[in-house]
């Protein structure tokens, strides 16, 4: 995420921020209601990988829910290398079996 922000604070003064703090309202969204976002469309997995989008940017941050735990899987971009998150799903999550 950090090259992400780099990136757009280079292209206007404040805006690498902005995503930033959409990234951390997320975060904070989750913690009240994680169960609020749909499914990743055409990602079938069980627990389902939620999807939040971003607003303002082409970015998404797909996510596991167990017992209670949220696990974000990657801060992904919508246009580029799509899916490369989904092996931490099936391989890297801290609480899968």
């Amino acid at each position: 995420m950090g090259a992400a922000i780099e990136w757009y604070e280079r292209q206007q003064r404040g805006l690498g921020a902005s995503l930033s703090v959409e990234v951390f309202c997320a975060l904070e969204l989750f913690d009240e209601a994680p169960d609020t976002w749909p499914a990743w469309p055409g990602v079938h997995h069980a627990p389902p990988i939620r999807r939040f989008v971003l607003m303002g940017f082409p970015f998404a941050l797909p996510y596991l829910v167990v017992d209670e735990l949220v696990a974000v899987l990657a801060v992904a971009h919508l246009r580029r290398r799509p899916g490369y998150w989904l092996e931490r799903a099936r391989h890297s999550s801290p609480f899968m079996d």
